[in-house]
Order: structure tokens, then C-alpha cells, then sequence
């Protein structure tokens, strides 16, 4: 798995794309969502240096398929590999956030984004009031 700097915009922009192919079902329009969301105003990235993390993410999931080829899009471990990536407090609420906003992009939360962001409230030690009240105003 690539190594990016802890709290760096790559390393935030990898658990964004960690969302939005979780299920297996990358959507172009997610892409589109990302803008909408002023995504890469809030990370500190540009559209073409997170579609960068995407293609290396991708790449990375792909080396550790199995001898089947099969690739485990939600696996807890790189899931909490991950997450530690991230340790700021602000940036954990502002991804935390923008992950729960992406995986309701479609109107629907699969199984697999929930538990995906299941994980990073828990790892994360943050709760839906924790978001509610950071960014109700």
C-alpha cells in the first residue's frame, strides 16, 4: 500500500475513494459529487491529484488480490491501516462528514459503505451527534 504523510491530502483523499469503492460499484458521477462537496477545497487537492490517489488505490487493492483474483474491497484490516493515517481531530470530523455526504450521494447507503463508515466512526471514536453538532450552525 502506498505511504502518504500522516493528515496529508493524499492520505485523506485515499479514505474518500476508500468510500466511494467499498461496494464495488465505482460511480463517475461520485466524481462529480466531489466537486459539488468542494471536496478539493477541503482536503488541499486538486481534482487530478485525487483521481491520482483513486488510480493508485486501485492499483494497490489489485496487488493483494488472491491467487483467485479475488480482491476484498471492505477488509477491517486495511480499513484500520488506513484510518491511522488520519489523526487529526478536525480533519477526522471534516472526512467523517464527507464520507457520510458521498455515501448518500446515490440516495442510498449499501451495506458495504455502512460499514465502512460504521468503522471510522468507531475507530474514530466519533458519534452522527459529533457531526451534527460540528457542522450544524
Amino acid at each position: 500500500m502506498k505511504k502518504y504523510p500522516v493528515n496529508s491530502p493524499e492520505a485523506m483523499a485515499r479514505l474518500l475513494v476508500l468510500q466511494m469503492i467499498c461496494d464495488g460499484n465505482f460511480d463517475p458521477e461520485e466524481i462529480d459529487e466531489l466537486e459539488h462537496l468542494h471536496v478539493y477545497d477541503v482536503l488541499g487537492i486538486s481534482r487530478k491529484g485525487f483521481i491520482q490517489v483513486l488510480q493508485d488505490y486501485c492499483n494497490d487493492i489489485g496487488d493483494e488480490a488472491d491467487e483467485n483474483g479475488s480482491v476484498h474491497l471492505v477488509d477491517k484490516e486495511r480499513i484500520d491501516q488506513l484510518l491511522e493515517t488520519v489523526d487529526d481531530p478536525k480533519k477526522r470530523l471534516q472526512l467523517a462528514a464527507l464520507s457520510l455526504d458521498l455515501a448518500k450521494s446515490d440516495q442510498e447507503i449499501n451495506d458495504a459503505e455502512l460499514a465502512v463508515f460504521s468503522r471510522m466512526l468507531k475507530k474514530w471514536h466519533l458519534s452522527l451527534d459529533d457531526l451534527q453538532l460540528a457542522f450544524d450552525h
